[in-house]
């Protein structure tokens, strides 16, 4: 996986995860093997409900969804070969544009160094995620994690079938964007391309950077509210904001339509679904210094934001337009919102329905 100009031991960050990450909560086999069942039916059932409030299909022709019931080793297996692909092109790239690719034994030690930081954030993530859908990487599977969430539905205190559900509408959401539009991950995957290409980052600069970062964290540890951008934060050159800002915009777009969607089916399909959203709000939140130190180091606090605008800007949308209307955002690039439209839905629909539909 790692190859030895890597920067980034990736075999060493899923060893480290590995080690790091706990086992879950304690079940027994029989009951293990029931969530296992339970969790790839209400991912079957999930696909019907999702389709029916979107009203969107799979593209004809593709592969058939592949949903994967793994543990939280299997989560960083996934996750550390998903990150290698997507990550080592582009730090390769990123290092041949500036000339400071360092030597091998440099090389080496470095990259050890940031292999077991990565691992140290899988391990973080990898005991907190739900469920996930590979958009990069091998790419195509739904991926649930079973320990983590029985570990929050006995937390949360919450019914666990229509936990369960829930979870799966959310991750099935997603899987529905990428299958019915194969262009959203080869747009994503331009935009990083571009990211890299902009960037202009010394070694001193890097470190300023850092330092700022630092700071920040050590503000999270005091429990000093604010909102950081995490490691975004070392981006500061005017074309990456541009790209950012871009990119931001699609995930706060398709985090805000699965957001939507798990609400949008209503006590119909999942009994308790506002208790659901007032209980994992809170879980959300995230109460320990670690938890503060590492949300802050992620960006984790501008993911919350994210969520929050894109169910704005979505809800909006499909008030003003209805969910037909809605969906003009996935006939091309040029549809998706703009980081300004996110709050002003007004704006994305004045501009979007003002000229003719975008056609294959």
């Amino acid at each position: 996986m790692s190859s030895p100009t890597s920067m980034v031991d990736w075999d060493l960050a899923g060893r480290t995860a590995r080690k790091l990450v706990g086992p879950g909560p304690e079940t027994t086999r029989e009951d293990a093997a029931a969530v296992v069942r339970e969790l790839h039916e209400a991912a079957a059932r999930a696909v019907a409900h999702v389709e029916g409030l979107t009203g969107l299909k799979p593209a004809e022709g593709g592969p058939i969804p592949e949903v994967a019931v793994v543990d939280r080793p299997g989560w960083i297996d996934a996750n550390t070969a998903g990150m290698a692909a997507l990550l080592t092109p582009l730090v390769d790239a990123l290092a041949d544009k500036q000339g400071s690719r360092p030597g091998p034994v440099a090389s080496a030690i470095g990259s050890k160094a940031t292999g077991v930081q990565a691992g140290g954030i899988l391990a973080f993530l990898g005991s907190r995620v739900l469920g996930q859908y590979e958009v990069f990487g091998s790419g195509g599977r739904l991926l649930l994690v079973a320990p983590n969430i029985v570990d929050a539905e006995r937390k949360l205190g919450v019914d666990p079938s229509d936990f369960r559900l829930w979870v799966c509408l959310h991750e099935v959401t997603h899987q529905l964007q990428f299958t019915a539009f194969p262009w959203l991950k080869a747009h994503l995957e331009t935009q990083i391309a571009e990211f890299v290409e902009a960037t202009d980052l010394t070694p001193e600069v890097l470190r300023e950077r850092l330092g700022d970062l630092m700071r920040s964290l050590g503000d999270a540890v005091r429990g000093t509210d604010g909102e950081s951008e995490g490691l975004l934060a070392l981006v500061r050159d005017p074309k990456q904001r541009e790209i950012l800002d871009r990119v931001t915009a699609v995930m706060s777009l398709v985090e805000g339509h699965a957001e939507y969607v798990m609400d949008g089916v209503g006590p119909d399909v999942v009994p308790s679904v506002k208790t659901l959203r007032k209980r994992f709000a809170q879980r959300r939140k995230g109460r320990g210094p670690f938890d503060r130190v590492l949300r802050r180091l992620l960006g984790l606090e501008q993911k919350m934001k994210q969520y929050a605008d894109g169910r704005t800007f979505v809800g909006g949308v499909v008030d003003l337009v209805g969910m037909q209307g809605f969906n003009r955002v996935w006939e091309g690039p040029a549809n998706l919102p703009m980081i300004d439209e996110l709050t002003n839905p007004q704006k994305w629909v004045d501009r979007v329905f003002g000229r003719p539909a975008i056609t294959a």
